[in-house]
């Protein structure tokens, strides 16, 4: 794991080289955005994928409510109707969570790096790398003890969060624009009523975006941008890729 943390260090601290002419100080944290922006890139084709499994899955809801209709006294054998619909549509129901998984070992990496003081034996000299006077291994809690909120390294993370703030509003938006106009038939128990609690998770969903403001204030500076970053692509991808497909199923991510 040392090795492997020391190549990927090795790895931010090259692409930081490359964009140092362009951003100068800011070198590193460019090299962070950069680095999401690929990981991304390298999970589009896995989104694309998602999406078209979204909407054939939506084509499929009145067969899949006729099923939960029929079988609702029998929940084994409405679960094998399902996985049978699923197979013979070739429709993964997982499909949607996969770019998402993939993400996370990408997220991890970068916390774990400007999260270790030493990295392969070595001083981690990326933790003093800045962002605009904030440094990139220390959190929100730190840039209030310098400074406030509107000192120097407050103002950074008041930056972050006011994208984090527009991009939530954008997805609330759309969410609730989406619900009104696809309502989705409710998941129903065995009895055939509506399963407890699906009636406020569909009032919270729309809300679910502005939990990202918690996690960039809790991680340091590097992890909040690969966060800030890879929200905001998620919103301009998912608005692209599910504009024609009811919201329940093309529900935000919450950071990555």
């Amino acid at each position: 794991m040392s090795a492997f943390m020391s190549a990927f260090a090795s790895l931010v601290g090259a692409l930081a080289d490359l964009l140092q002419p362009f951003f100068q100080t800011a070198s590193t944290a460019a090299a962070i955005v950069l680095f999401t922006a690929l990981v991304r890139l390298a999970v589009h084709p896995l989104s694309r994928a998602a999406a078209r499994g979204q909407k054939a899955r939506t084509k499929l809801q009145p067969q899949i409510t006729e099923l939960r209709k029929k079988h609702a006294k029998n929940p084994e054998r409405m679960q094998k109707a399902l996985m049978e619909l699923h197979a013979k549509e070739k429709v993964s129901p997982l499909s949607g969570c996969l770019p998402s998984l993939l993400q996370m070992p990408a997220f991890f990496l970068l916390y774990h790096l400007f999260s270790s003081q030493r990295i392969g034996g070595d001083p981690n000299s990326l933790l003093g790398h800045e962002l605009f006077g904030a440094p990139l291994g220390e959190r929100w809690h730190d840039a209030l003890a310098d400074g406030g909120p509107f000192g120097a390294q407050g103002l950074v993370y008041l930056a972050l969060f006011v994208i984090v703030a527009a991009v939530a509003t954008f997805n609330y938006g759309r969410t609730k624009r989406q619900m009104a106009a696809n309502p989705v038939t409710p998941a129903t128990g065995p009895d055939g009523q509506p399963m407890p609690g699906m009636g406020a998770m569909t009032k919270v969903m729309p809300l679910m975006s502005f939990l990202t403001l918690f996690s960039v204030a809790f991680v340091p500076l590097a992890a909040a941008l690969y966060i800030v970053t890879s929200t905001t692509w998620t919103a301009i991808e998912r608005a692209y890729l599910y504009r024609d497909t009811p919201a329940a199923e093309a529900a935000p991510a919450l950071a990555l």
